[in-house]
């Protein structure tokens, strides 16, 4: 992970990630668009490790996502996030409960994750495999995390897995697996947020299902966009 802090910074409610794209209009059409953070409502860190891949952190716990099939699956009533947990360096041993992760969408509702049962009958055979073509590395933590570890609440039939009600976790550990979300009236465009409670804090990671017109304005200039998400989050200088 490229560390950009190791202190907490409240982000404000304007500022440069690509999770509100506002392009330039006019004479001004050449120069690189402005893109503003929404307020997360706690103090956290967000990063952006590629075009469709989404970290926040703060001094207990770390969550990054991949969101790229979800941007795809507009107006479905499924939605696939792939997901990274870690915790931070010395933070006591947790373990997370399903109830911990939560699906906030663009018209504020807030969306518990799928159950087992609930998900082995929706047969998502489709939307899995599409997953496998259409996903992004996010491998991407903390330093302090080196050995690898599974975030089993979902498991598939044919895959021999256990699903588990909960996943622990120490500070030397990078866990992944895959998140399940039904949303009402099917995937829309805009901001979404992924909730995740840790034991003594919630990190909430942004990340923004785009539009075609937004897709484009995000490739053209995501070095651009890149540097300002670097730039705004640099360590203040000391005096």
């Amino acid at each position: 992970m490229r560390e950009k802090s190791h202190g907490l910074v409240r982000m404000a409610a304007a500022g440069l990630l690509c999770v509100g794209l506002v392009g330039p209009g006019g004479a001004a059409a050449q120069e690189p668009p402005k893109v503003k953070i929404p307020e997360p409502g706690v103090p956290q860190i967000m990063t952006m490790e590629g075009r469709f891949v989404r970290a926040a952190y703060n001094n207990e716990g770390y969550a990054i996502l991949g969101y790229r099939i979800a941007n795809d699956s507009v107006g479905e009533p499924w939605m696939l996030l792939e997901i990274g947990f870690a915790l931070r360096d010395r933070v006591p041993d947790y373990v997370m409960t399903r109830d911990a992760l939560s699906l906030e969408t663009p018209d504020g509702k807030t969306i518990p994750l799928a159950t087992v049962l609930e998900f082995r009958q929706a047969n998502l055979a489709a939307l899995e495999a599409r997953a496998k073509l259409q996903r992004d590395s996010i491998n991407y933590f903390p330093p302090n995390a080196h050995s690898s570890c599974r975030i089993g609440f979902f498991s598939e039939l044919a895959s021999g897995a256990k699903a588990w009600d909960t996943v622990e976790f120490t500070d030397q550990q990078a866990c992944l697996g895959r998140l399940y979300f039904q949303v009402p009236g099917g995937i829309t465009y805009g901001q979404h947020w992924l909730n995740v409670k840790f034991a003594n804090s919630l990190v909430r990671v942004p990340f923004r299902i785009l539009t075609k017109e937004e897709y484009k304005l995000l490739d053209k200039n995501y070095k651009s966009i890149e540097k300002q998400v670097e730039d705004a989050f640099k360590p203040p200088k000391k005096k």
